[in-house]
Formats: structure tokens, sequence, C-alpha cells
């Protein structure tokens, strides 16, 4: 028996969508694009929530020596999250659902599942201490002003800064690491 061809990752994406009610064209429209999920991870530490956390290699390397640089100029870089697959993506997004909140409330702050930085193992949300976690006030901290200043250094940039052109909520947090070719 010829075994059957398995669908691609484009369409899982495409199926996942569907059966959260986003359209089609959530991707076109947002600009937004697909993330396939990275293959290879490795250990980074503990969020703030003592998960273990996972990033590629090279950005597992690159978060390091960031968190390092930091502590050294005595700034406390706290790891919020860093990768999360797509199957995490959709509990996050059939969670708030549950609890009452739109579908165009979410998407501003959460990407939908295959489009997420997440999913490449090279974003990290992060935090400072005393800031809650996921919040526009971090942008007030002391934290947040060495990243602007330093995280460059380092190849994270702040993908969703405000008034940004994608339609996602201004996210002081998420930083990724510039694509890499490797």
């Amino acid at each position: 028996m010829a075994a059957e061809k398995s669908e691609s990752y484009e369409e899982q994406v495409a199926k996942m969508l569907c059966e959260l009610g986003i359209p089609a064209t959530y991707g076109q429209k947002s600009g937004l694009r697909i993330f396939k999920e990275a293959a290879e991870l490795v250990p980074v530490g503990v969020d703030i929530y003592g998960r273990e956390q996972r990033l590629i290699p090279h950005a597992a390397a690159a978060w390091a020596a960031l968190k390092l640089s930091a502590e050294q100029d005595g700034i406390p870089l706290l790891l919020v999250s860093a990768f999360r697959s797509f199957a995490y993506q959709r509990q996050i997004i059939e969670r708030k659902l549950v609890a009452g909140i739109s579908l165009e409330q979410i998407l501003r702050v959460n990407a939908a599942p295959g489009y997420s930085e997440h999913h490449t193992g090279r974003a990290v949300d992060v935090t400072a201490p005393n800031c809650q976690p996921l919040t526009e006030a971090f942008e007030h901290s002391s934290t947040f002003d060495w990243l602007g200043n330093r995280a460059k250094d380092f190849g994270f940039t702040m993908t969703y800064p405000r008034n940004n052109q994608l339609g996602v909520v201004y996210e002081p947090w998420h930083w990724v690491l510039e694509e890499i070719a490797i």
C-alpha cells in the first residue's frame, strides 16, 4: 500500500488557521510571514516561572553573551520565554478564546500558529526585576535602556516598535536574533 503524502508545513498552518477561525488571508493582510519550527534546540536556562527555555545553538550563544554583558554592566536580564512550538502557540490562542477575548484582540498581541518568531528559536521575551512581564512598563526599566543601546551589538533587534507596520502591539520585551546565513 502506498504511503499517503503528508501535509506540508504551510498546509498544516492553513488548516490550523481555519480551525481557529483565523482568515486564510491572515499573513497577507498582517504582513507577517510563516516561520518553521526550529529543529535543533539547546537549553538556555529557566525563565521567571521556573520553566526550562531553549533556543537554536547560535541564538543560545548570542543570548548567553548578551546576558553576561548585561550582568557585567549591572543590568539584570530576566527571561520570560524563548522557543514556542506551533502546538503551544495554538494553545495560547485557544486559552484566550475560551477566556472570552476576541480573535482580533488576540492577534494584536499573539501571532497565529506558524507566524510566531518564537518558532524559529531565535526570539526571546525579557523583563526586569519589579516589572510586570510582557507589559509596556518594561520600556521604563534600565534593562530596556541597556537593550536599546547594546542588543544590536549581539545581533538582537526589537521586532515590534510603536506603530509598527505589522499591526502588532508595541512589544518592548520581544527581541529576536537577526537571521544569520549558516
